[in-house]
This record gives structure tokens, C-alpha cells and sequence, in this order.
């Protein structure tokens, strides 16, 4: 069954990597209530794999949601039954490990999830309350731009580049992440993020990242970071 777009930002609405993602509807977790035990599911995209060519193929497009996405969710329940399991056992012997499992993949699953509601074919650009922050936090969108290329360029191995709301401040920030989990910044809502683990852009252009990086801008979903944006705010 294909998703319709409406259903999608319900998925992904919300926010919680650390307390991080705004609310992820039901459907996020499996359909279950807030403390539930319902395994996680692949959502599927919410448009055509070829829907974001020449920019992204269909193929890479494929590859990362149906291979390496669903890996990610599959690590996450794995992680959570063996979790489980040492609760029943009242074994916590392999809580180090099981956690870190659980940081790596659940962190994997809710970015990945992120990532593929921040693409849009012929999207609109940036406008209203979103850009006025952006303006005023980077100067301009362009600075913006050059600097969250930058984080996604320079990133030392597999990571991503963010866009986040830091509450606290309430201030826009980049992060810099490292594999999935490491460099976050506790309670920071990320309202756009990118990829740059080499399964998101290798099949199509192979070593050269920042080609990747700067094609990518073509298919930002900004309507749907500033929908993000403004749920964050309006906490």
C-alpha cells in the first residue's frame, strides 16, 4: 500500500532522537500507544523511487529505503527483543552492547525516516517564518546552505549533516553526526537532515560526495522542514 503524503509527515512528524523528533504518530512504531511493545516497521516512500531523478535515481532510492532502511529497523527490534529477553532472564550482562545497538539502529531507522519525508520532487522554495529564522540565525539562506554542505562534506567516514531547533536557545544549529548517534545534541529537533553515509549517493556518483551534496538541494522538501520548524516552535 502506498502512502499518500499527508500520512507520511503524520509518521514522521514528531521528533525523538534522544527527546529529539516531535511526536512520531502511532504508525511510526507499528501502530502502538505511547510504552507499547509493537515491533517497528519500514514506512514506505511517500513517492515513486524514479520521483527525485536526475538528481537521485530510482535505483539508489531503492537500494537505501529497501535495503539499508529496513536494516536499521530490523537492528532496532532486534535490539529491543534481546532487551527484553535479559528483563526476563534478569541477565543484564549484555546491556552495554544491547544499548549501543539500540542508539546505532533506532537512531538509523528515525533519520532514515526523516530523510526520505525531507525529499519532494519540485519542491517549493524556502519561504516565511522558516526562512526569516534561517535569515536571521546564518544570514541568508545561501550561508546556510554552504555551511550544512559543508558539515555533510567533511564528515570523517559515514554520517549526516542536520538542520536542528534547539529549544533551549531557540536557535537554528547544524550538527555535524558521526555514524548515526554520535555528535547529537540532547533535546535538538532536526528539521532537515542528509545523508552521507555512502550507501545514500555510491551507486550513482560513486566517490564524489560533494557532487551528491550539491545535487541534493534540488529535492529539499522545505514546506516540510518548515512544517517541522514550526511544530518545534509551537511546543
Amino acid at each position: 500500500m502506498t502512502l499518500f503524503r499527508s500520512e507520511w509527515l503524520k509518521l514522521v512528524g514528531g521528533s525523538a532522537l534522544g527527546s529529539l523528533t516531535l511526536g512520531f504518530a502511532a504508525s511510526a512504531s507499528g501502530g502502538q500507544a505511547a510504552g507499547g511493545t509493537v515491533p517497528y516497521t519500514l514506512p514506505e516512500l511517500p513517492y515513486k523511487p524514479e520521483a527525485l531523478e536526475p538528481h537521485l535515481s530510482a535505483a539508489v532510492i531503492t537500494l537505501h529505503h529497501d535495503k539499508h532502511h529496513a536494516a536499521y529497523v530490523a537492528g532496532l527490534n532486534k535490539a529491543l527483543a534481546g532487551l527484553e529477553e535479559a528483563r526476563a532472564k534478569g541477565d543484564f550482562a549484555a546491556v552495554q552492547a544491547l544499548s549501543r545497538a539500540l542508539a546505532f539502529h533506532g537512531s538509523g531507522h528515525i533519520l532514515h525516516a526523516l530523510y526520505f519525508a525531507n525529499l519532494a520532487p519540485n519542491p517549493k522554495p524556502a519561504s516565511g517564518a522558516l526562512l526569516d529564522a534561517i535569515q536571521a540565525q546564518f544570514g541568508s539562506l545561501d550561508a546556510l546552505i554552504g555551511q550544512m554542505t559543508e558539515a555533510c562534506n567533511s564528515t570523517a567516514g559515514s554520517g549526516w549533516g542536520l538542520l536542528v531547533y534547539e529549544p533551549m536557545g531557540r536557535r537554528l544549529l547544524v550538527l555535524q553526526v558521526e555514524k548515526h548517534e554520535n555528535q547529537l545534541l540532547a533535546g535538538a529537533v532536526p528539521l532537515l537532515v542528509i545523508d552521507v553515509w555512502e550507501h545514500a549517493y555510491y551507486l550513482q556518483y560513486q566517490n564524489r560526495r560533494p557532487d551528491y551534496t550539491k545535487a541534493i538541494w534540488n529535492v529539499v522538501n522545505w514546506d516540510e522542514v518548515a512544517r517541522r520548524f514550526a511544530a518545534a516552535v509551537g511546543r
